[in-house]
C-alpha cells in the first residue's frame, strides 16, 4: 500500500454482501436453495440508474476489483489499472459494480461456505456451475440494486464470456457489451491444459477427494503447480525472455533440482502466493466453467444465430500476443456479430505480454479503450447521484 492513496484510485472501499433466499435451480439440474453474493461498488449511481456498469471477473478474479480494502493492502484490485477517476472506466461518470460469481472463494456461495444443510463446508459437494447461472445469478442481483438495465457489461477473458452470455440472455438489459481477451469456446488445447491443472490438484494427497477443510489441510502443492502451469500460459515467449531471459538466480549453475533460472523462482513465488489466497475446490470449479462454456450449442452450433437477438453495442479487443484466446478467436466473435447485423468494433493491440496484457496499462490498450468509454459517457443524462450501493428492501 503508498504512504497516500492515488488521486485516481476508488479509495478504500469495503465488500458487501446480499442474501438470496430464493431458490437458484442451476443447469445441472441441481437447486441452491439459498446464496450470498458478494460485490464491491465504486462510483455514484445517477438518478435513473443509466451510468450502472457490471465487470465480469475472469478465473483468478472476484470481487475486488479497484481500490483498497484496508491501508494494510499490500497492492490494489485486480484492475485497478482501468477503474477510478479519470481511468478508462472512469468511476467519476459511471457506477461501478464488480461480483464475486457464484462457487468463488471471496464470499459468495461457494465450495469454502457452510452448506445449511448440513452445517458443513460445501467442498467437492458443490455444484457444478456454468456461465449461463452466473448470468442468472448477476440479473437477480442487479435489480437487488435497484439496476433495470446496465449502461454496459464488461470482462476479460472468462469474464468476456459472461459479457457475451449477457447479450444472449437478456439482450435488452444492456446498452454496450465489452469482450477482452476472450473466445466464443475453448479449444481442445486449452481444455487440456485445464484437465493438467486439475489432475494435478486431485492427486495430491492433501486433496482429500475435496473435503479438506474438514481435515483442517489445503492442497498446497497441487493448487501451486496448478497456478504455475496457467502462469505459464498467460505470458508469451516474448514477454518471459524479456522479463527472464536465461537470468539465473544465484549467477552460476547449482547442477542439482532446485532453482537455477529467475523464471523457475518467478513460478514458484507465483504458485505459493496464490495457494494462500485461493481455494483449490473453486479453482477446479472455475476451469469447468471454462471448459463448458460454448454459447453456440444450443444454437446448432451458430455463434451468428446465438447472438443474433441482442441489442447491446459491441466492442472487442484482443492482444497479438496472446496465445491461450489468440486474435483469431475474437475475430470469431466480430464475424459472428456482422454476420447477425450487429454494431461491433474491433481492436487489435500490439502488446508483447500474453493473455495477461488486459490486465496491464498498456498506453495504446488504454487509450483506445478509455475513448470508447468516453463516447458511451456522452450519452448518459446529465447526473444527478443518489445513495452509493442503494439496495432494493
Amino acid at each position: 500500500m503508498p504512504e497516500t492513496i492515488p488521486d485516481d484510485s476508488v479509495g478504500i472501499v469495503e465488500t458487501q454482501v446480499i442474501h438470496f433466499s430464493e431458490p437458484l435451480t442451476l443447469e445441472c439440474d441441481k437447486t441452491l436453495s439459498e446464496y450470498d453474493i458478494a460485490y464491491e461498488t465504486y462510483g455514484e449511481l445517477n438518478a435513473d440508474a443509466s451510468n450502472a456498469i457490471l465487470i465480469c471477473h475472469a478465473l483468478s478474479g472476484d470481487q475486488h476489483a479497484a481500490g483498497y480494502n484496508s491501508m494494510e493492502d499490500r497492492k490494489p484490485g485486480w484492475w485497478d489499472s482501468a477503474i477510478g477517476p479519470g481511468k478508462p472506466i472512469d468511476t467519476d461518470v459511471f457506477f461501478v459494480v464488480c461480483v464475486n460469481n457464484l462457487g468463488g472463494c471471496k464470499g459468495s456461495t461457494g465450495p469454502n461456505t457452510i452448506n445449511p444443510e448440513t452445517g458443513k463446508y460445501w467442498g467437492p459437494d458443490f455444484p457444478i456451475v456454468t456461465v449461463k447461472d452466473w448470468i442468472e445469478s448477476q440479473y437477480r442481483f442487479m435489480h437487488a440494486l435497484n439496476i433495470n438495465k446496465w449502461c454496459a457489461v464488461i470482462g476479460g477473458s472468462l469474464g468476456g464470456m459472461q459479457v457475451m452470455q449477457w447479450t444472449i440472455d437478456f439482450p435488452d438489459l444492456l446498452d454496450h457489451a465489452i469482450v477482452i481477451a476472450a473466445a466464443p469456446k475453448l479449444s481442445a488445447q486449452n481444455i487440456a491444459f485445464n484437465e493438467v491443472a486439475r489432475q494435478s490438484i486431485m492427486s495430491d494427497p492433501d486433496f482429500c477427494e475435496g473435503h479438506y477443510l474438514e481435515k483442517n489441510t489445503v492442497p498446497r502443492r497441487g493448487l501451486m503447480l496448478a497456478r504455475m502451469l496457467g502462469h505459464i500460459t498467460y505470458l508469451s515467449d516474448d514477454a518471459m525472455r524479456d522479463k527472464f531471459g536465461r537470468e539465473l538466480r544465484e549467477g552460476k549453475l547449482n547442477f542439482g533440482f532446485d532453482v537455477d533460472f529467475q523464471v523457475e523462482s518467478y513460478l514458484r513465488y507465483q504458485g505459493r502466493s496464490f495457494v494462500d489466497r485461493f481455494d483449490a475446490n473453486t479453482y477446479l470449479l472455475m476451469t469447468k466453467v471454462l471448459d463448458y462454456y460454448d454459447p453456440a450449442a444450443d444454437f446448432d452450433d451458430d455463434l451468428t444465430r446465438a447472438l443474433e437477438k441482442t441489442s447491446a453495442k459491441f466492442m472487442v479487443i484482443s492482444f497479438t500476443s496472446d496465445w491461450r484466446f489468440a486474435p483469431e478467436r475474437s475475430r470469431e466473435i466480430v464475424k459472428a456479430l456482422i454476420q447477425a447485423e450487429k454494431s461491433v468494433s474491433y481492436v487489435e493491440i500490439e502488446a508483447n505480454q500474453g493473455h495477461d496484457a488486459f490486465l496491464i496499462p498498456i498506453p495504446h490498450y488504454m487509450n483506445v479503450f478509455g475513448s470508447h468509454m468516453r463516447n458511451i459517457a456522452r450519452d448518459l443524462p446529465a447526473r444527478e447521484a443518489v445513495k452509493k450501493g442503494e439496495v432494493a428492501s
